[in-house]
């Protein structure tokens, strides 16, 4: 990926999102990253719009979910909530769309892979949404979260009242073994592009082991194989992974 883009990319953008922005400046700032501002100085990079665009976010997927699930309680609808707008979240919408693409890095933030890292997509995902907010308003940035979130809202809302594995196992283990489970980690690969290996152990035994590009999705993976295997009577989609 070249760590420079001329200067239609953030048109290319607002046209992919299906978006009118008045001033495209804003965009071309929510796609820069401090990597690029750094060496081509006194550019603003897109933190602040990734500040905003956080805010912006959250809010809708909040009401979404509050106006959609009238009879959930306040425990479950935060647990979705939070399940949609994690970093993991974001970062695979922003590769659905591309937006690897059109991210301005530095270049050695661009030799390592930034494109394609999931702090980078998610945090330049945000900043688009800040940018769009500030341009067009709440209610245009409300449309494009809906479109870009509306399948990850309505699979989290289907998933039972756990909505992780993780958080499932424990209870579990300290009903059954009164313990509680314990993960190994390992890993391989370069630091850019890293495989975590997770096993997890539940009295006394290995009962999971997963995968992921992070620990925490290895650890997710490890506890859904474990989970299954300890309650095998569990009906599917009792407990649901937010991977």
């Amino acid at each position: 990926m070249s760590d420079v883009h001329g200067p239609s990319s953030a048109a290319d953008l607002a046209a992919l999102l299906d978006v009118h922005l008045d001033d495209l400046g804003l965009l071309e700032q929510a796609l820069t990253h401090r990597s690029w501002a750094f060496e081509n100085g006194n550019i603003d990079p897109n933190e602040r719009l990734e500040f905003l665009g956080d805010a912006v976010l959250a809010l809708v997927v909040t009401d979404e979910i509050f106006h959609a699930h009238p009879a959930e309680q306040e425990g479950r609808l935060a647990k979705v909530r939070s399940a949609a707008v994690k970093t993991g979240s974001l970062a695979g919408i922003a590769r659905g769309l591309g937006l690897g693409a059109y991210v301005k890095l530095g270049r050695g933030e661009a030799r390592s892979g930034g494109a394609d890292k999931d702090s980078i997509l998610a945090d330049t995902l945000e900043a688009v949404l800040g940018a769009i907010y500030l341009d067009q308003g709440f209610a245009t940035a409300y449309d494009l979260v809906q479109r870009l979130f509306a399948f990850r809202l309505d699979e989290l809302a289907g998933r039972g009242a756990a909505l992780d594995f993780k958080t499932a196992l424990q209870e579990l283990s300290a009903a059954r073994f009164d313990t509680l489970p314990r993960y190994e980690i390992t890993d391989t690969g370069p630091d850019h592009a890293k495989t975590f290996t997770a096993e997890v152990t539940v009295g006394g035994d290995v009962h999971g082991r997963g995968e992921g590009r992070s620990k925490k999705e290895a650890e997710q993976g490890a506890a859904r194989e474990a989970y299954r295997a300890l309650e095998p009577e569990s009906p599917p989609g009792q407990v649901g992974d937010v991977g």
